[in-house]
């Protein structure tokens, strides 16, 4: 099986997902911009070859590197890079290739937030109320509907990056000084608790893995107000939040493919549909999904591709929590006052690379229990402060 992974290098940990592509028996063929010595040797040894090219962006160099790979290997079985910005260009490979997955003329439903607004009403999911606006009066047409405050957000943007909550005309006015030239969709305000629904499902839709995350707040507000923050997994998932999940499964036609589902919870056993992100959770979930159940899902994805293995036994043992800390506090207690008095709970430490600290912070303590408690015991020291 000839696998193709755009950008091998990037995030640093996904090397994992080629390496366990490579024990499966399957020929992994990256694509980056980075040159093949600077690579990291856990990422030269999961390529079976690397191809360089010097812009990622230049869709010729791109079909150039999958033509070399299918010349020298055959046809092209799956081109993957598990990441949100690569979406749009794995879908024109695909059709240029006739590979299998998701195609261009489905991109906008997962790429879009409006389309997904769209399909989560197919769903019969709830969504806050709102649309794409062109103008200052598309704005103001809209606010009369829903009052302020609203959330302005790029249709077709990555996570949380230029979004933006608007409290008054005075916030709307800057807003459109400072618009960029894309599509803008602006919706109500809706105050509540993020929870997801995350997980992998076979190439006809089966939930091969799948689980719940709940968030301190949202990474608009992370971002948006340099805060710390922590989220975790649920042993337990609510019923109506799994029953939500696997209809907007069936609805996005999600096929051999991670999945990343966010609702706000506005009430008990009340949940309202923010949006679907087709590949892996963001930051280092994919570990909390290993540390949370006693799984390898690199090796599980990895074998659901090549092997079409798809029946995996799991269960949710832990909660698993991350919880970031950023440089710019001064915390009441160091990383060896943490490790001293919770080390036997931690799993891993992570340093979190610049292009995400902003959301995830500077550095990621992940940790584990069966009893919630402690997950709130420890955040609470993590994130205690000195002022």
């Amino acid at each position: 099986m000839n696998i193709v992974y755009l950008s091998p290098h990037f995030p640093r940990h996904y090397h994992r997902f080629c390496h366990q592509l490579k024990q499966a028996g399957a020929n992994v063929l990256g694509i980056g911009d980075a040159h093949y010595h600077h690579l990291d040797a856990e990422v030269r040894d999961s390529l079976t070859e690397y191809y360089q090219i010097d812009d990622m962006h230049d869709y010729d160099a791109m079909l150039r590197a999958c033509g070399f790979f299918t010349h020298k290997y055959g046809k092209i079985d799956r081109f993957e890079s598990l990441n949100e910005y690569w979406l749009s260009t794995e879908a024109r490979i695909r059709d240029d290739f006739n590979i299998f997955g998701v195609r261009y003329g489905d991109i906008d439903n997962i790429r879009r937030k409006s389309r997904m607004k769209d399909k989560f009403r197919v769903a019969n999911v709830p969504v806050p109320r709102g649309r794409v606006v062109q103008s200052m009066e598309d704005a103001r047409e809209l606010i009369r509907e829903t009052e302020y405050p609203v959330v302005a957000k790029p249709d077709a943007g990555v996570g949380a990056l230029d979004t933006y909550r608007l409290e008054n005309d005075e916030d709307l006015a800057n807003f459109f000084i400072g618009k960029p030239a894309v599509d803008y969709m602006m919706e109500e305000f809706i105050s509540g608790t993020i929870y997801s629904f995350d997980g992998l499902a076979d190439a006809n839709g089966n939930l091969v893995f799948y689980t719940a995350h709940t968030f301190s707040q949202g990474i608009m507000e992370t971002v948006n107000e340099g805060r710390h923050i922590y989220y975790y997994s649920l042993r337990e998932i609510p019923p109506v939040l799994e029953a939500l999940g696997r209809r907007c499964i069936e609805t996005f036609q999600v096929n051999e493919r991670f999945f990343h589902i966010e609702f706000f919870q506005t009430a008990p056993g009340t949940y309202t549909g923010l949006e679907v992100n087709m590949r892996p959770p963001g930051g280092f979930t994919t570990d909390m999904f290993n540390y949370a159940c006693d799984i390898d899902i690199y090796r599980i994805w990895a074998e659901l591709l090549v092997l079409r293995r798809a029946e995996i036994p799991f269960t949710r043992k832990y909660h698993c929590c991350y919880a970031s800390r950023k440089n710019s506090y001064r915390y009441l207690y160091s990383h060896g006052d943490i490790m001293t008095r919770y080390g036997n709970f931690m799993v891993q430490v992570a340093s979190v690379p610049g292009v995400f600290s902003s959301a995830l912070g500077d550095i990621g303590y992940i940790f584990r229990s069966t009893d919630l408690d402690d997950i709130f015991k420890i955040v609470n020291y993590i994130h205690a402060t000195d002022t």
